[in-house]
């Protein structure tokens, strides 16, 4: 399946604190597009058989770590740290289902790329995603130009569409929740939480919200790294079919998320 047209809608606008964002974008013709299967694992699946959220931003960082090797830039010195992904799914994969996932990049800015990827399942699953990554300095920590070759290999030299940024997520009302414990496991080479533990926390908070609902739309937003010191609470807010959820620390809003469902089947 090639990556097309896609549209993500979290929340209307019209609601308080909404977001409303939508991409209409298919490869650039003649740029890479790369490709790899992988099922849905038992640690992947939820007690449904659905592919978990958490999983699904795992396969999806498994699956940009590939290409980028198979690019030839695994020696490449920068890290990618993720600012921002969005998921849609029309049927969400199953456990042991096998998903052909496609990428290509969307669009760049200077320091950063929007990877596109969309999955297809062979029992039917169909799902689509946007991650935005910031190119990082390992050892200064601070945001990276894109490396030289990085337009020369993911698209047309000059052809691909700027990218913003931008957070649009609200914060909460207040600080409050309940406390979000940490794992040794939950932390990844670069010694923070890895991106798709979030995930964890608003699948949790799902069960516990929205129970018998199912993700259609989600959004995830990363402000500030967790460090293992950090004590981490997590707060959400259910307004109708949508799931805000919040991971925040004396230090600030780590993250955020919103999560638009439909009762499952």
């Amino acid at each position: 399946m090639l990556p097309g047209r896609w549209y993500v809608r979290q929340v209307s606008a019209a609601e308080p604190g909404g977001v409303l964002r939508s991409t209409d974008r298919a490869p650039i013709p003649g740029s890479r597009v790369f490709r790899v299967t992988r099922p849905v694992r038992l640690a992947d699946a939820d007690a449904s058989g659905r592919l978990r959220l958490d999983a699904l931003a795992r396969h999806l960082q498994d699956v940009a770590t590939d290409d980028y090797n198979a690019a030839g830039l695994g020696d490449d010195p920068v890290v990618w740290v993720v600012r921002r992904a969005a998921f849609r799914s029309t049927r969400w994969p199953r456990y042991l289902e096998r998903i052909t996932y496609a990428t290509f990049c969307g669009g760049t800015g200077p320091q950063w790329a929007e990877r596109r990827t969309s999955g297809q399942g062979d029992g039917g699953g169909l799902l689509e995603a946007s991650v935005l990554w910031v190119s990082t300095d390992p050892l200064a920590g601070r945001p990276a130009n894109l490396p030289s070759q990085f337009r020369r290999i993911w698209g047309v030299e000059g052809q691909l569409q700027p990218i913003s940024a931008r957070l649009l997520h609200r914060a909460p009302e207040a600080q409050q929740g309940r406390p979000w414990m940490l794992r040794a496991a939950d932390l990844d080479v670069l010694g923070h939480v890895n991106n798709a533990r979030h995930w964890e926390a608003v699948e949790d908070e799902l069960s516990r919200r929205l129970p018998g609902h199912i993700p259609v739309t989600a959004e995830c937003e990363y402000r500030l790294p967790i460090d293992p010191d950090d004590r981490v609470l997590v707060a959400s807010q259910a307004a109708g079919p949508t799931l805000w959820t919040w991971l925040v620390s004396d230090r600030g809003l780590h993250a955020s998320a919103v999560v638009g469902t439909e009762p499952a089947d």
